[in-house]
């Protein structure tokens, strides 16, 4: 449904104005917070109009008007096309993304950080399509702790496996030379259904015990679904008085199978944002994004009455930011 510019105006007021301080907008409160040229009673005739068409509602007679979910949709899908993020944001966002680690899991707890800290609310990243990184690099490492550290290269970053097993500096070398032999240039699927069809088992007897540690932890690896959770955002909303919220979000961010579903419906590669029906569900933002083969879904989810203008920019930045981050695949 279509509205007039100052019934938009009015509108977003009355939005951004109950995200930052949970107050209900009144024809008083608009005057002060606008520069509309209009009087008292016209203004109450605007939030008259607004709450008959489904955008606000109102708490009890006589009180003031807070959105509805239809009222934070059309803000979402109308309003917030043209968000601009100041200089700074840009800057923090980008300072964050930029900060070099050789590791793909840091890398990706890194994307989760910058997020939750840009928007102070929680935040989710979920990985697939890790079996198709293809393999660079091997290095194996014998521990003092009677442990081997491996460290896998792909075009997205290095996975680190910790292997609780001892082995000699000769049988990691000659694991490792075995491994980059047969597999730099393969995926890590591939690598994997070599060892199930057991065609290689005469090649590794030397060191079978460091292969069966490793394909078991790659295996462990691609069937990880979250890769992290940053619950920083529901602490906040603890600290700022709103409890019930609060844990009604540390519940949903415990609970893996009910994540993966809020993250698993993407529609495309744009962002979407999914607004709760009611106040005591959840809304959600999320975005696609790709670091080399690895396919990331980052969800932001908060209350109803959530900063959907300060989550939605925060992405959109970061999606422009891993666009300037060289990956990809092969040498």
């Amino acid at each position: 449904m279509g509205l007039s510019e100052r019934k938009q105006q009015i509108l977003q007021v009355a939005i951004e104005d109950y995200i930052s301080s949970s107050s209900p907008i009144t024809s008083g409160s608009l005057k002060t917070l606008t520069s509309l040229d209009c009087s008292t009673a016209t203004l109450r005739s605007e939030l008259n109009a607004l709450e008959a068409m489904g955008y606000l509602r109102q708490l009890h007679t006589s009180g003031g008007r807070v959105p509805t979910a239809m009222g934070y949709r059309y803000y979402v899908g109308s309003m917030l096309g043209n968000f601009k993020a100041t200089n700074k944001e840009l800057e923090k966002v980008r300072a964050l993304i930029e900060q070099k680690t050789a590791s793909l899991s840091d890398l990706i707890s890194s994307i989760a950080k910058t997020i939750g800290q840009a928007t102070n609310y929680p935040t989710v990243v979920m990985a697939s399509g890790v079996e198709n990184l293809v393999l660079q690099d091997f290095q194996i490492i014998p521990l003092l702790s009677q442990e081997v550290l491996v460290l896998i290269g792909t075009g997205s970053g290095y996975i680190n496996e910790r292997l609780n097993i001892s082995a000699s500096k000769r049988e990691c070398d000659d694991a490792a030379r075995f491994f980059k032999k047969r597999f730099v240039g393969k995926t890590i699927a591939d690598m994997t259904e070599a060892f199930e069809e057991g065609s290689l088992t005469e090649e590794i007897e030397s060191f079978q015990n460091i292969v069966d540690c490793l394909v078991s932890g790659l295996k462990r690896f691609n069937k990880r679904k979250i890769l992290d959770i940053q619950k920083s955002g529901a602490v906040k909303l603890l600290e700022s008085g709103e409890i019930e919220k609060a844990k009604h979000i540390f519940a949903v961010l415990e609970d893996e199978e009910e994540l993966i579903e809020v993250l698993d419906a993407q529609e495309g590669d744009e962002l979407i944002v999914s607004v709760a029906e009611n106040e005591d569900e959840l809304s959600v933002v999320k975005l696609p994004l790709k670091v080399g083969s690895v396919e990331l879904s980052v969800g932001v989810i908060g209350p109803q009455r959530m900063d959907y203008g300060g989550v939605s920019a925060a992405l959109k930045l970061l999606a422009d930011e891993l666009e300037n981050i060289k990956g990809g695949e092969g040498p």
